[in-house]
C-alpha cells in the first residue's frame, strides 16, 4: 500500500508494484466464484459490462472502454482504475476501499448508496453525474476533476477533499458535508450554497459563496416563474 496525502486528509491507496505482488493478465471481470484477484485487465472495448454481487481484489484496470456498465452490489478493494471510459455508468450499493480512479470518464454516471473508503478520484470527468446517497467512511478525494452540472443529493461527504476541481454549476443538494474541504476549488457558479454551512475553506472564498448564492437564487426565482 502507498499513502498520498491532500490537504488534511491522507488516503491509503493500493501499490501495484510492490514486492512480491504478481498480478496475472485476465480477459474478464466476471467469474462464476464471484471473484476476481490479483489481476491486470487492460485495452477492452464492451458493449456493456455488468458485474453484479462481484468482488474485485487486488489489480489493475486500464484502458476499459465500455459503452454501458452496471456494477450492482459489487465490492472493490486495492484496484486502480486508469484510462477507462465508463460510458453510461450506473452503480448501485456496494463498497470501494482503496481505489484510484485516474483520468477516467464517468460523465453522466448515476451513483447510489456505495459506501467509499479511502477512494481518490484523479483527474477525472464526472459531468452531469448524479451521485445520491454516497457515504464516506474513509478518506475521498476529488482531485483535479470536473464535476460540471453534477447533482449530490443525501450524500454524507464529511471530510471529503475537492482540490482543484470545476464545480460550475455542480449542485450541493441536502446531504451532510462537515469539514468537507471545499478550500482548493473555484466556488463562485455552486448551487445548493445553504447546505454547505460546515464546510472548510479559505479566506478569500466567502465571497465566491455569496456570489454563487445571489446566482442560486436568480436562477431558483426564474424557473419558478417559468410556465407549467
Amino acid at each position: 500500500m502507498t499513502e498520498q496525502t491532500f490537504g488534511r486528509v491522507t488516503a491509503t491507496l493500493p501499490n501495484l508494484n510492490e514486492p512480491g505482488l504478481y498480478l496475472t493478465n485476465v480477459t474478464s471481470l466476471e467469474s462464476g466464484r464471484g471473484v476476481v484477484q490479483d489481476f491486470r485487465y487492460s485495452g477492452a472495448d464492451l458493449r456493456d459490462m455488468d458485474l453484479t454481487h462481484t468482488r474485485l481484489i487486488t489489480g489493475g484496470v486500464t484502458g476499459l472502454t465500455a459503452k454501458r456498465v452496471h456494477l450492482h452490489d459489487t465490492r472493490v478493494d486495492s484496484v486502480e482504475f486508469t484510462g477507462c471510459d465508463f460510458g453510461t455508468a450506473e452503480i448501485t450499493a456496494g463498497r470501494f476501499s482503496r481505489v484510484l480512479f485516474r483520468d477516467c470518464k464517468l460523465m453522466g454516471a448515476t451513483l447510489t448508496g456505495p459506501t467509499l473508503d479511502n477512494v481518490v478520484f484523479d483527474t477525472c470527468r464526472l459531468d452531469y453525474a448524479t451521485l445520491t446517497g454516497i457515504r464516506a467512511t474513509g478518506p475521498v478525494v476529488f482531485t483535479r476533476c470536473v464535476l460540471t452540472e453534477a447533482v449530490l443529493e443525501r450524500c454524507d461527504l464529511s471530510h471529503v477533499v475537492f482540490d482543484r476541481c470545476t464545480l460550475r454549476l455542480t449542485d450541493f443538494g441536502p446531504g451532510r458535508y462537515h469539514r468537507t474541504d471545499l478550500s482548493g476549488s473555484d466556488l463562485s457558479s455552486v448551487r445548493g450554497v445553504t447546505n454547505l454551512r460546515e464546510v472548510l475553506i479559505d479566506r478569500h472564498q466567502p465571497s465566491e459563496l455569496a456570489h454563487a448564492l445571489t446566482t442560486d437564487l436568480d436562477l431558483t426565482y426564474t424557473e419558478d416563474l417559468e410556465p407549467g
